[in-house]
């Protein structure tokens, strides 16, 4: 698990590290917008990733965004994250099949010269003179 994602702070060190009472957490929790893990005697604990969560979600707030509003941003924030790391990773994996293509065909193709053609005339290749 990255260190950004363990979770060691009680809800009253979270709420402070993020500005907020730790009420509010409880109502951003209720409301989906949060999921802290909990111990095994079920209380919460949040890591560095929710203070950042929960500091864009302030972020969000101050614009005057309601919560469902929150939400739907933070939604397709995620998403455009995942699009994105989808995106780099077939771009890498085109990139490697085009250099494995590359390296098996070295020298294999040849170029071939233009030429245009009119109608009823011979194309030039044909034509030792051109």
């Amino acid at each position: 698990m990255p260190p950004q994602h363990q979770a060691v702070y009680v809800i009253s060190v979270a709420a402070e590290l993020a500005g907020m009472h730790p009420q509010t957490l409880r109502i951003y929790e209720r409301r989906g917008l949060l999921t802290p893990a909990r111990t095994t005697g079920g209380n919460r604990r949040y890591s560095d990733f929710d203070i950042m969560r929960l500091r864009r979600i302030a972020e969000l707030a101050s614009t005057g965004m309601n919560l469902e509003g929150i939400r739907h941003v933070m939604s397709l924030e995620e998403e455009v994250i995942r699009l994105r790391t989808e995106v780099a990773e077939l771009r890498q994996g085109l990139i490697d099949a085009v250099n494995a293509l590359e390296q098996r065909s070295s020298g294999a193709l040849v170029p071939l010269r233009r030429a245009i053609t009119l109608y009823n005339d011979r194309p030039s290749i044909f034509d030792p003179n051109r």
